[in-house]
This record gives structure tokens, C-alpha cells and sequence, in this order.
């Protein structure tokens, strides 16, 4: 009981520590101007989303819209944590990277291939020490729990590339949606898993017909 009276005291003082950054954190970010349009504020969140234990107390959300101008929480995986550490790391100025191949390339999510006279001698990304990059890379992880277009794209990944590759490339793919998120203030849209399920399904089919116009032959629908 001695020893458990002591870590309960532990605890109350990290969670006043955490209350004070808290506190701090929200004093900063209403000193920052103001990116939203006049009047508009951020849509609700997606039913589902919660925050996490460790989240601030105040509205994070709310703040971080006003600085940017966009919701990067509307992307599935992307909650109100990863969402500020992107932002605490990347900042609000996007036009340093040119393109969002650029931007993904900085964060290390590009794949970066050792080659020797032609012949590669390692396949892989470039080691990075970046927490925007690691958050990213938390938010893919995430996915496999979401019923949205994101989480279809990353179970056919995961099929072909096993899980921590298809981790990376998700990554990869959600950066090039923060990029114009931040540069140009545009909304997410979630399109569906069906519109993904059916847009994988003409790929595929536009496939066959491309290998049975090499070898000479037509493909042709089953009837009912």
C-alpha cells in the first residue's frame, strides 16, 4: 500500500505537468493568426474518432483549423495528435517543397535505392529522424481499423507488400494529401470503399485485356 500511495503520487504530478504544457500549448496557439474564413468553423468529427487519453483538455481541434485553415483530422488515421505534431513539425509554410514528392521525400517516405553500375544493392527509404514522418507512419497502422477508401487502398497493400512496406507507402500517400491540405487550404473527401472496390475492378479488368491483346486473343463477360 506504502509503495502504491507513492506511484498514485507520482502519477498525480505528471498528470499536473501534462496540465501545465497543456495550458501553455493553448496560450501559444492563440497568439498564431488566424487562417480559417471568416465565420466558417470546423465540420464535426468523424462518429467514431476519439481522442485519445493523453489529449489536451481544451479544443486542439478547433485551434488547429484556425491556424491552418483546414482539418487534417477529416483524413482517416489522421487524428487531433498526429495532426499537431505534423503541424508542429512542418509548420504552416508549405511552398519550401515545390510538390508534394518533394514534401514526401523530405519526410523519408520516398523510396531511396542504393544502384551500382546498374545493379541495385539496396531497396528501401531513407533512414530519417523525423516525428512528423513517425506520426504518419501511426495514422497508416491505424487504417486497418477505418471503413473508409484509405483502409480499402491499405488492405490491398498489405496483401502484396506484407505490412511494414505497405505501412511506408500508406504513409507516403497520406503526406501527398496533408500537402494541399496546408499549401492550399483544400477539404478531404472520402470517397468510399466501394469507390475504391470498383476502380480496382476496371484496373484489373483493363489489365487482362492488355495480356490478351499480346497474346492474340479477346476476352469476353460471362453472361447471366
Amino acid at each position: 500500500m506504502f509503495v502504491l500511495g507513492q506511484e498514485l503520487e507520482i502519477y498525480k504530478g505528471y498528470q499536473e505537468r501534462i496540465a501545465e504544457c497543456d495550458r501553455r500549448l493553448e496560450t501559444y496557439l492563440k497568439t498564431m493568426e488566424n487562417q480559417s474564413e471568416p465565420g466558417r468553423e470546423p465540420e464535426p468529427p468523424k462518429a467514431g474518432k476519439k481522442a485519445r487519453g493523453n489529449a489536451p483538455q481544451f479544443n486542439l481541434r478547433g485551434e488547429l483549423y484556425r491556424i491552418s485553415g483546414t482539418d487534417l483530422t477529416k483524413i482517416d488515421g489522421i487524428d487531433v495528435m498526429v495532426a499537431q505534431t505534423v503541424i508542429a513539425e512542418v509548420g504552416l509554410d508549405m511552398n519550401r517543397w515545390p510538390t508534394e514528392c518533394h514534401f514526401a521525400s523530405w519526410l523519408g517516405l520516398c523510396p531511396d535505392n542504393r544502384v551500382t553500375g546498374g545493379k541495385v544493392l539496396h531497396r528501401g527509404t531513407r533512414r530519417v529522424q523525423n516525428r512528423a514522418a513517425t506520426a504518419l507512419r501511426m495514422a497508416a497502422g491505424s487504417l486497418w481499423r477505418s471503413q473508409a477508401y484509405l483502409r480499402a487502398k491499405f488492405r490491398h497493400l498489405r496483401s502484396k507488400l506484407r505490412a511494414p512496406k505497405a505501412i511506408t507507402a500508406m504513409a507516403h500517400m497520406l503526406a501527398r494529401l496533408v500537402y494541399p491540405m496546408l499549401k492550399f487550404g483544400e477539404a478531404y473527401v472520402d470517397r468510399g470503399i466501394e469507390y475504391y472496390e470498383q476502380k480496382y475492378r476496371e484496373q484489373e479488368i483493363k489489365a487482362l485485356h492488355r495480356k490478351a491483346n499480346a497474346l492474340g486473343l479477346r476476352l469476353s463477360p460471362l453472361t447471366a
